[in-house]
């Protein structure tokens, strides 16, 4: 099933190229200054119900240990032989130990092996997503969940879940598959019916704001990665471990969001922060669809073709951000631009090469979304000051009459 990882990279990263480019040009570069903006319903937003699953995907994971300490006396090698290592580190401390001990009829608590985590995945994949989308964009989040494309993704991404199945393949994998299809069909109906539920507001384009964006997606990222290790393979016994660390990416995240809804969104910026803030909407709307596949492209299939998947959507988004940002700027004006993007990526890549280099990380993700963030968070200050400088440099002097 690895060619067929690596057929859902080439396909969905197609379809992504030839039709969501119309998605994103038509909403243009947002404007306006206003703070926050409307919000529509208060609770349908995606991270509310990303919260919700999130906490669905811990609940079945503490009745899945009840079960395998009732049912299996705490042994999980029966399924953890079918997946590679590092899965099913169960917590099986004195609380957990008592709660499996007066729970009723804990046979019937099989399809939290496997099963339901099979449903959620879906829903916890997609929610994120927009959830950053709405975040950066909320027009954007609006055109892409109400479209076809919300469909494209999930079509990718349960492909992509159900070749994994078959790699890993255990005695549920049928069932596993059968369930991924049905949520494949439910999940784009609830984010549509979210997104039907907002109101647009002005695109992130200001300083503070596109660094508040960039620190909410990594705390966001972070929160991401601890459910995957501690939830998703089952590992209920690192928790505590992950715990500390959650907690603060958890306050992190809330006064990030907090202070952004207080933030004007929009305002004036300068030609190379716009441009950044213009690359960043085409990257994350062209990589909705293909997103899941380039990522499981790393483990299950070639990664080389994932890598050039990759390479080419970003390198899509930055030919559509320079037609946008730059139409209009004479040559002079040009000539700086490149010279300030030459510099903030030079000093954005240090930062990032930094970031991997002197943390040493259990998943390469983590290393990723750290050297991302503060990639971004170092070239948008870079842009920022240099656009400052420039268009300070810009306005001509007053001229004083001379006294009579």
């Amino acid at each position: 099933m690895a060619i067929g990882v690596d057929a859902a990279v080439v396909l969905s990263t197609a379809v992504s190229l030839a039709f969501v480019p119309r998605l994103v040009r038509s909403g243009g570069v947002g404007g306006g200054g206003g703070v926050g903006g409307g919000a529509g319903r208060v609770w349908a937003r995606p991270e509310a119900f990303l919260a919700l699953v999130v906490a669905l995907v811990y609940l079945n994971q503490v009745l899945f240990t009840v079960y395998i300490l009732r049912v299996h006396g705490g042994d999980a090698s029966f399924i953890a032989r079918y997946v590679p290592e590092g899965w099913f580190a169960l917590a099986d401390g004195s609380s957990m130990r008592s709660l499996a001990a007066h729970f009723p009829h804990p046979g019937l608590l099989a399809p939290c092996m496997l099963r339901v985590p099979a449903f959620l995945e879906l829903p916890f994949g997609l929610l994120s997503y927009v959830t950053v989308l709405r975040w950066l964009d909320r027009g954007l989040y609006r055109r892409v969940a109400t479209s076809w494309t919300v469909w494209a993704a999930s079509l990718s991404y349960t492909f992509c879940f159900c070749a994994v199945e078959w790699i890993l393949h255990t005695p549920y994998t049928v069932d596993d598959i059968i369930i991924r299809a049905c949520t494949g069909l439910v999940t784009p109906l609830l984010i549509q019916w979210l997104a039907r539920q907002d109101t647009d507001a002005p695109t992130v384009s200001s300083f503070p704001q596109m660094l508040l964006f960039a620190i909410s997606v990594w705390a966001l990222g972070q929160l991401v990665l601890t459910v995957y290790d501690t939830a998703l393979l089952y590992n209920l016994g690192h928790f505590g471990g992950r715990l500390p660390g959650a907690v603060v990416s958890a306050v992190i995240l809330v006064a990030a969001r907090w202070r952004a809804a207080r933030t004007s969104q929009g305002g004036e910026s300068g030609l190379a922060l716009m441009s950044i803030g213009t690359g960043l909407r085409w990257a994350l709307g062209l990589f909705f669809v293909p997103a899941l596949a380039v990522r499981y492209g790393v483990n299950f299939g070639t990664p080389l073709i994932a890598a050039a998947a990759g390479l080419l959507i970003c390198a899509a988004g930055a030919v559509y951000a320079l037609r946008e940002g730059l139409s209009g700027a004479g040559t002079r004006r040009t000539l700086l631009w490149a010279a300030q993007i030459a510099l903030a990526l030079l000093a954005g890549g240090a930062a990032g090469v930094a970031a991997v280099l002197l943390v040493t990380d259990t998943y390469y993700e983590a290393g990723v979304l750290r050297a991302a963030a503060l990639c971004f968070a170092v070239a948008v200050a870079v842009c920022a000051l240099t656009d400052r400088w420039i268009d300070r440099r810009a306005v001509p002097r007053k001229t004083v009459a001379p006294g009579v």
